[in-house]
C-alpha cells in the first residue's frame, strides 16, 4: 500500500428501527451467518489492522458477536444516536492512535467485499485525503447524490437538499469512507450539527476536506454490493442476491445443481468435486460435503460432515454433529443427531440416530429409533462394525451392539448386546387355531335384528 502499513476500521453496527424484532438489527441473518458476521469476515485482519466497532447501548447480545468472531476488536457504546458522525466518533480512541489509512464501514451491509476495502485504501495510497464508496443506482430517490467536478468529489447532498439538476444524478453514496488517517480526527471534529435534526453527519467531511484544500475522491462498487438492511423485506433481498453469488461459485467450482434457484447455501458451505445437488435442498451453517456426494431432494443439513460418494435423502434431516463416512446410505425420512456414521453404514429408512457411533457397515433397519434421551440427560449408543439392527428397534441408551451381531426386528434393547450374537426382545407369538372365523361369527350374530316384544 505504498508504505501505508497500519489501518484502523470503525465499524458501525448500532440498532435500526424497522426491523420490527426483539433481535439487533447487524444479528438477522443471511447465508447462515449474522449481517455483522459477514462485515466482520471481510474486514482487514492481522498486523497493523486496528478493528473498532461502535454499538448501541444494551446490546451485549452484538457484543457477544462480535467477540466471538474478532476476538481482536475494540467495541465502544454510543449512548446517544446523534447522527453517523457521532457514531464514528464514539471510536476517538481508536481513531486517535494515528493509522496511516482509517476506514469507517457498517454493520448492515452483508454483501460488501474485501476488495472494496482494499480499493478505499488504494484511493488513499494515491494521494486522496477522502475516498467515498458510490454506485449507480437504478433508481436514486432517497439516496444522497455523489457530485463529482473536474474528478473530484465536490459534494454529497441529501435529496431533501438538491436542486432539480443534481436529482437527476445517479451517482450515489453508499456510506463506506477512507480517510487519511494524519488528517481524519481533525476533519471528524469539524462536523457540526447546523441541520434542522442537530445531528452530526458524516456527509459533511466531504465539504470540510475541500475548505482545507485537500481531495476527495469516489470509488464505484455495484448496487448489490452496499444493500443496507433496515427491514425484514430488505432482509430477503440481500438473501437472494447473496444466494445466486453463492450457488454461482459452487457450479462453477463443480457443483451439478438441477434446479439452483431451489438450493439454499450457507456462507461457509464447502464442497469437494462431482457433488451433485437435488432441487430443494436447505444448507445451514458449518457443512462441508466431500466428493461424489448425492444430495437428493428435500434434505436439511446443519453443522454436518459429509463424506465421499455418500447419498442422502430424499427428505433427510442432519442435525448438528453428524458425521457421515465415504458411501455411507442415508436414505428417506432419516434423521441424525450428534452422530459418527462411519463408512459404509446404510441407514435406509425411517430412524433416528442421535448421539451415537455406528461402526462401518453397520445396517440400521427401518424404524429404528436411538432413544437417547431419558427427560433429564442424553446418553450414548455405540453400534459395532458389521452390525445388523432390525426394522422397528428400540436401542435404550446407553447401551453398546457389538460388532457382526444381529438384533430381531421389534426388538427393544436395554442391554449390551455381545458381538457375532442373535438377540430377539419381544412377547412370544402365539397362536390360536380358527379364532378368527369364530370372532366374526359372533360378532355376525350379534349384528341381526332382535326380536320384536310386542
Amino acid at each position: 500500500m505504498s508504505g501505508r502499513t497500519s489501518l484502523t476500521i470503525v465499524l458501525a453496527a448500532g440498532e435500526g428501527t424497522r426491523m420490527r424484532s426483539s433481535l439487533p438489527k447487524v444479528l438477522h441473518q443471511v447465508a447462515g451467518q449474522s449481517l455483522l458476521g459477514h462485515v466482520l469476515e471481510v474486514a482487514p485482519h492481522g498486523e497493523g489492522n486496528a478493528l473498532a466497532v461502535v454499538v448501541g447501548p444494551d446490546h451485549q447480545a452484538v457484543i457477544d458477536e462480535i467477540k466471538r468472531l474478532r476476538p481482536d476488536a475494540a467495541t465502544f457504546v454510543q449512548r446517544e444516536r446523534k447522527g453517523t458522525a457521532h457514531a464514528v466518533l464514539a471510536a476517538r480512541e481508536a481513531i486517535a492512535n494515528g493509522a496511516d489509512d482509517l476506514v469507517i464501514a457498517f454493520g448492515d451491509t452483508p454483501l460488501v467485499t474485501a476488495d472494496t476495502f482494499s480499493r478505499l485504501r488504494a484511493a488513499l495510497a494515491d494521494g486522496a485525503t477522502l475516498a467515498v464508496l458510490g454506485f449507480r443506482a437504478a433508481d436514486p430517490t432517497g439516496y444522497g447524490r455523489l457530485l463529482v467536478e473536474n474528478g473530484e468529489l465536490a459534494a454529497i447532498r441529501e435529496q431533501a437538499d438538491a436542486s432539480e439538476e443534481e436529482c437527476k444524478v445517479t451517482l450515489c453514496n453508499a456510506g463506506m469512507m477512507a480517510f487519511d488517517g494524519r488528517a481524519a480526527l481533525k476533519i471528524l471534529e469539524r462536523i457540526d450539527a447546523a441541520n434542522a435534526k442537530s445531528e452530526y453527519y458524516l456527509t459533511d467531511a466531504v465539504g470540510i476536506v475541500r475548505e482545507l484544500g485537500l481531495h476527495a475522491t469516489v470509488i464505484e462498487t455495484s448496487e448489490d454490493e452496499v444493500r443496507g438492511i433496515n427491514t425484514k423485506a430488505q432482509l430477503a433481498e440481500a438473501e437472494a442476491v447473496l444466494q445466486t453469488q453463492l450457488r454461482r461459485a459452487a457450479m462453477e467450482a463443480g457443483v451439478t445443481m438441477i434446479a439452483p434457484e431451489t438450493v439454499f447455501l450457507s456462507r461457509d458451505t464447502t464442497f469437494g468435486r462431482d457433488v451433485t445437488i437435488e432441487p430443494f435442498v436447505v444448507i445451514g451453517p458449518g457443512v462441508s460435503i466431500a466428493d461424489g456426494a448425492v444430495i437428493h431432494s428435500f434434505c436439511h443439513i446443519v453443522q454436518s460432515a459429509i463424506g465421499r460418494n455418500v447419498s442422502l435423502g430424499p427428505y433427510a434431516r442432519l442435525r448438528p454433529g453428524t458425521s457421515l463416512g465415504d458411501g455411507v446410505k442415508i436414505g428417506n425420512f432419516v434423521e441424525t443427531k450428534a452422530a459418527v456414521l462411519e463408512t459404509g453404514v446404510k441407514v435406509n429408512h425411517l430412524s433416528y440416530v442421535g448421539d451415537a457411533h455406528v461402526g462401518e457397515k453397520a445396517n440400521i433397519g427401518a424404524g429404528t429409533i436411538v432413544c437417547n434421551y431419558d427427560g433429564f440427560d442424553k446418553h450414548r449408543t455405540e453400534v459395532g462394525p458389521g452390525a445388523f439392527v432390525g426394522s422397528n428397534s428400540s436401542l435404550v441408551a446407553p447401551v453398546k451392539v457389538g460388532a457382526g451381531s444381529y438384533i430381531g426386528s421389534g426388538s427393544v434393547i436395554t442391554r449390551e448386546v455381545p458381538e457375532n450374537a442373535l438377540v430377539v426382545e419381544r412377547s412370544e407369538q402365539v397362536v390360536r387355531p380358527g379364532w378368527a372365523e369364530r370372532f366374526r361369527a359372533h360378532k355376525q350374530q350379534d349384528r341381526k335384528p332382535k326380536p320384536s316384544k310386542d
